[in-house]
């Protein structure tokens, strides 16, 4: 009887462990993603589709999957002579040049969405501030598309940390830490030697800064001023910002917030990799990478985001995010607009190319960076003046420099690709 009772304690043990093993593994799975900060604005009665203009975590059906394929493949039948497609490429420059100079600075909104999508844009004690402080603040107010208030999306989002980490938790560059068990990504001895290593080169924009950002395509600074409203009067904070049209840049510095006392704006070809950056390797904390990757011909890209990593220091943090294979955008180009698989030439000449998160996992893996989230973004953004429903896809990724070298080469981590 005594053996009966051993045996169904084990099993019943070993049935909870199991539980608590799948609850860990869904808990850090970086599809699964909290409520609030990425929308919670669901349509559940097809009847009400246009009383918003937004709805967030839409699932396609298998019909609307082939539907979306078929419309890429037959635009893409008929590609752009290779003479054009090497005239686009060599006077990639000139075409955003002309477009900032069509569009100046009223073609984008501001990026008001970045806090709540990406949190670690800020030093850890900033992101505590606009938790506590008041919501009504000109520096911290954020209107988010699924019209759900800062304060609340706040609200929710630590409530997820808290129930999914314990109270001592805290979310910081993209990785939950105990207080009582972790130490910051600044009190390790290899950020100090790089922090030492710097202090001894020549003096640079923001070389006194302890948390540095970078933003690769700027534009006309549509994250840029969001994020300087936060950061201005903020001892330690510098960010950086670049883009390939010189048109770009200098609508940036001609803006009124803009200040050289916590921000650098420069004209930068990331295609270039003999370019230097105008500040040393392995000093940045964030790098921002929005709706920019999409428009560098695919052959270049894996490039691009090797020469980023090696920018950020341990544990430093790039954060992404671009158009996401069959959105609407992809589906609506004519046939002889295509350049290459899933890569467009706009009527502008500009170009726009159409990811998958497995191609996303893949570059940035490759470039030695672990990933903390990669995700598939789908919503259905509507037209409700003229009925019309859209669906709007993209990917959202964040990966971190590792704080120690791994023992693993690429080769190794490929085999264990979550993605099959």
């Amino acid at each position: 009887m005594g053996s009966l009772n051993k045996m169904n304690f084990i099993t019943r043990f070993s049935a909870l462990c199991l539980r608590r093993k799948s609850k860990m593994q869904q808990r850090h799975q970086s599809s699964r993603r909290p409520a609030v900060p990425l929308g919670s604005r669901i349509l559940t009665d097809p009847s009400k589709v246009f009383e918003h203009n937004m709805w967030d975590h839409m699932q396609w059906s298998q019909e609307e999957e082939e539907q979306a394929k078929e419309k890429a493949a037959e635009n893409s039948l008929e590609k752009v002579q290779l003479e054009d497609q090497d005239k686009y490429e060599r006077e990639a420059s000139k075409y955003w040049n002309e477009f900032y100079k069509t569009h100046r600075n009223n073609f984008f909104k501001d990026r008001n969405w970045l806090f709540l999508e990406f949190p670690e844009i800020l030093p850890e004690k900033m992101r505590q501030q606009l938790k506590t402080e008041d919501r009504s603040s000109e520096h911290t107010k954020i209107n988010t598309t699924n019209s759900f208030s800062h304060k609340n999306g706040m609200k929710e989002r630590e409530k997820y940390w808290k129930k999914s980490y314990g109270d001592d938790s805290t979310f910081a560059q993209g990785y939950v830490y105990n207080k009582n068990q972790s130490k910051s990504v600044a009190d390790n001895p290899q950020n100090q030697n790089c922090e030492e290593e710097v202090g001894r080169l020549e003096s640079f924009p923001g070389s006194d800064a302890t948390y540095r950002i970078l933003e690769v395509g700027c534009g006309a600074g549509n994250s840029v001023f969001p994020i300087l409203k936060v950061i201005c009067n903020t001892p330690g904070t510098f960010l950086y910002c670049c883009d390939f049209a010189s048109g770009a840049v200098e609508l940036v510095k001609s803006h009124s917030s803009y200040n050289s006392a916590w921000c650098s704006a420069f004209v930068h070809d990331v295609c270039d990799d003999a370019l230097p950056y105008p500040f040393p390797d392995e000093i940045l904390d964030v790098i921002l990478l929005v709706f920019v990757l999409s428009t560098i011909h695919p052959d270049r890209m894996q490039g691009v985001i090797n020469r980023l990593a090696k920018l950020l220091k341990p544990g430093g943090m790039l954060l992404f995010r671009d158009y996401g294979r069959y959105d609407t955008a992809q589906l609506r180009f004519k046939k002889g607009r295509c350049l290459s698989e899933n890569f467009y030439v706009r009527g502008d000449g500009t170009r726009v190319y159409f990811f998958t998160k497995d191609e996303i996992w893949n570059m940035f893996n490759l470039a030695g960076l672990t990933e903390v989230q990669n995700l598939v973004d789908r919503r259905l953004q509507v037209n409700r003046k003229k009925k019309v429903k859209m669906q709007r896809v993209w990917v959202q990724s964040k990966f971190q420099k590792p704080l120690l070298l791994s023992v693993n080469n690429s080769e190794e981590a490929m085999k264990k690709h979550p993605y099959g």
